[in-house]
């Protein structure tokens, strides 16, 4: 389920107290210990014997880094504990059966639809290998506070093309339309997630429908973490220079949707950490940097929960198909205490 990934909450860590160790295929033979002989004709491995400063390397930690790890060492348990009770699609409101009997009594015209509420629907997407439950602290918060309309949408672990992915979201989002009576909808993604909404939005004319896209420790750039997990075709084209990734740096004029980008300084999974900001020069795209979380916290932290509430709130009016003034601008950070 997270095997591949359940040791990256805790990388930053293992990076500082042993900064000098190689990866795996590194590995050439035993280190020569200080104070013992070496072992003949077996050389040592470069930094493996750093081991004997753990002592004096933990004492000079940062505070900040130490509480992140546990923070994302937490995360993940819990999360792994919550993993069932996403798996299975959320339930969608009944739609009315209408008679097929030539003799039933007709139905009595339509009512007039009501207006669209102020606030559109927002749509959670989740991560790679991961499911709705994810979203389930965000929302709570996002309920509590007047956003009523609120869907997640599970795509299969088994999917293997962010494309076949974004088409998906896209019949989503339109069944989500139809039923509420919305134009459009707001959408918040994790990590893999923001990708596929941005496909959706930039590729598929998405930008129609989805008025402000906030992405959360997206590798908008691509990402370099863990090379291991290349066998898997979608982590692949979530690598820098992947078709997709350059499929997204193509120009997309008259883009009508808004974006916020939040990137944490202690994202591992970014790698650069700057690849989960959005740069490009036909989006109207705000980047959020967030200090002292990593990127399970992203979309369960109140603080991070308080700023996506406020992206959400202060989305700017739609005016058609104007692109904002600022593409990649910055709008301010969160210190996560």
């Amino acid at each position: 389920m997270k095997v591949t990934t359940a040791a990256l909450p805790l990388l930053p860590l293992f990076q500082r107290l042993l900064p000098d160790l190689p990866g795996l295929p590194g590995l050439r033979g035993l280190p020569a210990i200080p104070g013992l002989p070496a072992i003949p004709g077996l050389p040592s491995i470069p930094g493996l014997s750093d081991v004997a400063a753990l002592p004096g390397r933990l004492t000079g930690l940062s505070l900040t880094l130490l509480k992140a790890s546990a923070l994302e060492a937490a995360i993940l348990a819990g999360h792994l504990l919550l993993y069932p009770s996403g798996i299975i699609q959320e339930r969608r409101p009944a739609q009315a059966l209408r008679p097929t009997d030539a003799n039933a009594p007709q139905p009595s015209p339509p009512a007039p639809r009501l207006p669209a509420p102020a606030s559109p629907p927002v749509v959670l997407l989740h991560g790679f290998i991961d499911n709705r439950s994810v979203f389930l602290l965000l929302r709570r918060s996002l309920a509590q506070h007047g956003r009523h309309e609120i869907e997640s949408l599970n795509y299969s672990p088994l999917t293997c093309d962010i494309r076949t992915a974004a088409e998906l979201l896209g019949r989503h989002v339109e069944e989500i339309c139809e039923r509420t009576g919305n134009e459009r909808v707001d959408v918040v993604g994790h990590s893999l997630g923001g990708l596929i909404a941005r496909y959706y939005v930039q590729r598929l004319g998405g930008d129609r429908r989805v008025r402000t896209l906030v992405t959360l420790g997206t590798p908008h750039a691509g990402t370099k973490v863990v090379p291991l997990a290349n066998a898997h075709p979608i982590v692949r084209q979530m690598r820098p220079g992947s078709p997709v990734i350059e499929e997204l740096t193509r120009p997309a004029p008259g883009c009508r949707t808004r974006f916020v980008s939040f990137w944490s300084d202690l994202d591992h999974v970014m790698d650069p950490l700057e690849t989960a900001c959005l740069d490009h020069p036909d989006l109207s795209a705000e980047n959020v940097r967030v200090s002292g979380i990593g990127h399970l916290a992203l979309p369960v932290h109140p603080a991070v929960a308080t700023g996506i509430r406020q992206a959400l709130d202060t989305a700017e009016p739609d005016t058609g198909a104007e692109t904002g003034t600022g593409p990649g601008k910055p709008a301010g950070g969160l210190t996560v205490a």
